[in-house]
């Protein structure tokens, strides 16, 4: 084919747009503004704890078609691991408390009938009043559909809710919340299993794909900054990089893979979320004791999920935001008593690094998600990609690849 297709940014999104594309016969053309590709799912060799370690931690569910079908086709499905059953640990830290959630593989929900499965203190019917959340209409707060308040909503809905919108959940959308049951706990177990890359981010989908574009003929251009959008009437007429200018011929077509102040900044008029969430990770070079589950929930604490990883352990706390002025070994301090509570560690801390991502989401609440965009923009042959745009998902991996494989559909049809 003569025509060339633009992929603006190197991140999940992006790069899920050109695999897809490179795959087909296109020819693709990425274009990063930062020296290494990877977004938010970047790994990095880091000093303090002089290992490489991923920005930040990211999980997948075995019920992700999306993510799944993207590593199988970058042949890095294998580096994707986890239980062979849908098995979550959560650890209390105000009671002491450990138990394990076993969702039951059938798309019929017996396994909460068998307290020894389910959330202590929950009954059954708890778990059949979230049906109201598999049919919502118009988006409006969480805390307007379900009760936001018992058990099972403090030691179930909530931890997971806040991981996957990144607010707290009282706020946020409860059409994106439908959206996550009705993706896992409403389709069993089988839709349930976590899925985390051991070996890191970058090893299992970043890398790979960065070698099949290679294989297949792509181009990656790092550290090239798009500075301006220059129009043709309908279409995108040329790609203005400061230090050089790409004209666009006919049938060339350009996907805007970057975050949202970036889109709006380029793109007149665009209408996208302008409120944005933090996270916060912390990692710690020790090796995990071999009792530790994979990935542990951990309630009434900073702490909010615990990974496992070979030769350290790294922990996510979703709607950060009131952690950001906290002092950084402050903070560390705090996160490494919880954990050492959590994995019977000793409390001597040991190498550390806080990693604070103060924009690392849109926020998921009814007024932001009202101003997600389409893939579609003004003009005809320029797309956008990422899972700030309407994958009607939260930001997760499985809404970014979503988005670029849709952008890389609009974008061969030009």
């Amino acid at each position: 084919m003569g025509r060339t297709i633009h992929v603006i940014g190197a991140g999940l999104a992006g790069l899920s747009a050109a695999v897809r594309l490179s795959g087909a016969g296109e020819k693709v053309v990425v274009h990063e503004a930062a020296n290494m590709a990877g977004g938010r799912c970047r790994s990095y060799h880091d000093p303090a704890v002089d290992m490489v370690i991923d920005n930040g931690n990211h999980l997948l569910l075995s019920g992700n078609d999306a993510a799944l079908a993207y590593a199988d086709l970058i042949g890095a499905r294998d580096r994707l691991v986890g239980p062979a059953k849908a098995e979550f640990r959560f650890f209390d830290l105000a009671t002491g408390e450990g138990w394990t959630l076993r969702i039951g593989d059938g798309f019929l929900p017996w396994w909460i009938t068998d307290r020894r499965r389910r959330v202590p203190g929950t009954a059954a019917v708890e778990y059949l009043r979230l049906a109201r959340l598999l049919w919502v209409g118009s988006d409006v707060s969480l805390n307007k559909v379900i009760a936001c308040a018992g058990p099972l909503y403090d030691r179930l809905v909530q931890p997971v809710l806040r991981a996957a919108l990144n607010v707290d959940p009282l706020e946020g959308s409860a059409k994106l919340a439908s959206a996550v049951v009705r993706a896992t706990l409403a389709k069993g177990g089988k839709a349930c299993r976590p899925l985390i890359a051991r070996g890191g981010l970058a090893d299992a989908l970043i890398d790979p794909a960065l070698a099949y574009l290679q294989a297949n003929g792509a181009h990656l251009h790092l550290g090239h900054r798009l500075h301006a959008i220059r129009p043709a009437g309908a279409r995108v007429g040329a790609l203005d990089f400061r230090e050089d200018e790409i004209k666009l011929e006919t049938g060339d077509a350009v996907i805007l893979a970057v975050p949202p102040p970036v889109a709006t900044s380029l793109v007149p008029n665009l209408r996208a979320p302008a409120e944005f969430r933090a996270i916060v990770n912390a990692h710690f070079r020790v090796e995990p004791p071999p009792q530790l589950a994979p990935i542990v929930g951990v309630l009434n604490g900073t702490a909010e999920w615990i990974f496992a990883f070979p030769g350290r352990l790294s922990v996510t706390v979703s709607a950060a935001d009131h952690l950001l002025q906290v002092p950084r070994d402050e903070l560390a301090r705090t996160i490494w008593d919880e954990v050492a509570s959590v994995a019977s560690l000793s409390r001597a801390i040991p190498p550390w690094q806080i990693v604070r991502e103060r924009r690392a989401t849109f926020a998921a609440t009814p007024e932001q998600v009202a101003k997600r965009p389409p893939a579609e923009t003004l003009w005809r042959n320029l797309f956008l990609a990422g899972d700030w745009t309407d994958t009607r998902l939260p930001a997760t991996i499985e809404g970014a690849v979503r988005s670029g494989e849709l952008a890389a559909r609009l974008a061969a049809a030009v």
